[in-house]
């Protein structure tokens, strides 16, 4: 038999895996690059976010200030405020969790379906192999 190169080969599955292999090799090129692009435009909503906020409240005081309205408003408006506030911390708190959790849950399933799938293929492949050792006649 003489020795080919994986470039020089006509075998329909070594053309498979050698294409299978170059794509996935550039997924995993560009997983490090989408995730960077995602987190840099998290980033960018929530400063923006924070930043339209900041603005409304700026104006709104500015506009109080120069109307003379009075902006003092009752302890318990305060307490509201902030309770509400609080509340709303731990609801994100607890959202981070359950995703966090279903993020690890959903990685674990894809790792117990890889696995399932490499011990899947082995029993194929040897019950390939049964099929073909009943198959074959036997020489002595």
């Amino acid at each position: 038999m003489s020795k080919t190169t994986a470039q020089e080969s006509k075998e329909i599955y070594t053309v498979f895996k050698q294409n299978i292999d170059k794509y996935f090799d550039e997924v995993e090129k560009t997983t490090p690059q989408y995730l960077q692009s995602i987190t840099n435009l998290q980033q960018e909503y929530t400063a923006a976010w924070k930043n339209a906020i900041e603005s409304v409240i700026s104006l709104q005081q500015e506009f109080a200030t120069k109307a003379g309205i009075n902006t003092n408003v009752p302890a318990v408006v305060v307490k509201l405020i902030n309770d509400t506030t609080e509340e709303m911390i731990k609801a994100r708190t607890v959202q981070n969790k359950v995703v966090l959790a279903a993020i690890d849950t959903t990685k674990q399933n894809v790792k117990t379906f890889n696995d399932n799938a490499k011990a899947f293929a082995e029993l194929n492949e040897n019950i390939l192999q049964s099929w073909i050792s009943a198959c074959t006649p036997t020489r002595n």
